[in-house]
């Protein structure tokens, strides 16, 4: 392609879409071009990881594409801290949101991998359904689940997405986040599952802390009719809480009397997980 013909790239126009060609389409052609420019944007990362740097012009070169539309790219993809440019060189590399994609993404990949014997043993000891669950955006969701022996029948959790306010893993989650962000969650409207779920914000922040200096937390009907869970943090090995590990089941095998027991055990399975991402060392 000649560089003449890289200036009619679709994506170095304001908005091709008011063109009379894409009349009646314009949601089409907008969601390709969308799909073009998150395609091209991906393959700038990989270019600045195989050659640890480069200039406008070599991306725009490896793209096949004309050198506005490599700069505004780089312009994207640098306001989002993927990508920094060298000053002194006029060049780029990558950037320091690119570690920290990879940190979550690594520290998920432990927590799958070094979970799965503890959430084994756990649901083997005690019988009932064993889950770990990690932070996403304003929910809990389960990555690891086991089943015990008394527990044949229980629904599937993995993978699903479960209120903060409501489950003893999310909860145990809400502890130990930052407090701006906590407070950020806690001021949107809490949704209630069941008569016994709490939606006062005054009341979930007491049973925060106490969830915090206590080191587990306990729901009892509270997302659904007939079902209770204890939970306990996992950390890290910088020391935060990445993590919860939960034991649930119905309250009439999860009762009253029996919750400590499992509340022991379970932040026991934490503390393991914990060690085995390398806490406390």
């Amino acid at each position: 392609m000649t560089r003449t013909q890289k200036q009619s790239d679709p994506d170095d126009h304001t908005d091709d879409t008011t063109h009379p060609a894409h009349s009646g389409r314009q949601g089409g052609t907008g969601a390709a071009s969308a799909v073009r420019s998150v395609d091209r944007a991906v393959s700038v990362l990989e270019i600045l990881a195989r050659h640890g740097e480069a200039g406008v012009t070599e991306i725009a070169d490896e793209l096949d594409v004309h050198k506005s539309t490599a700069f505004r790219l780089l312009g994207v993809l640098e306001n989002r801290g993927l990508v920094t440019q060298i000053k002194d060189r006029g060049k780029y590399c990558l950037g320091a949101g690119v570690l920290r994609l990879a940190g979550a993404a690594a520290v998920r990949l432990d927590i799958s991998q070094e979970g799965a014997p503890v959430c084994r043993e756990l649901a083997d000891e005690l019988g009932e359904t064993s889950n770990i669950a990690v932070l996403d955006d304003d929910a809990a969701v389960n990555i690891m689940q086991a089943r015990g022996t008394a527990s044949v029948t229980a629904q599937n959790w993995l993978g699903r997405r479960t209120p903060l306010h409501a489950t003893a893993s999310g909860k145990v989650l809400l502890a130990h986040m930052p407090p701006t962000l906590r407070e950020g969650l806690l001021a949107r409207p809490l949704r209630r599952f069941t008569e016994r779920t709490v939606t006062g914000t005054s009341v979930l922040r007491g049973e925060l802390e106490s969830v915090a200096g206590q080191g587990h937390a306990i729901t009892q009907e509270e997302l659904e009719i007939g079902l209770a869970a204890v939970a306990a943090p996992v950390h890290s090995h910088d020391g935060k809480v990445v993590a919860a590990i939960s034991v649930s089941g119905p309250v009439y095998r999860l009762t009253p009397e029996r919750l400590p027991e499992l509340a022991k055990r379970t932040a026991e399975a934490g503390a393991e997980l914990s060690r085995r991402l390398g806490h406390g060392f």
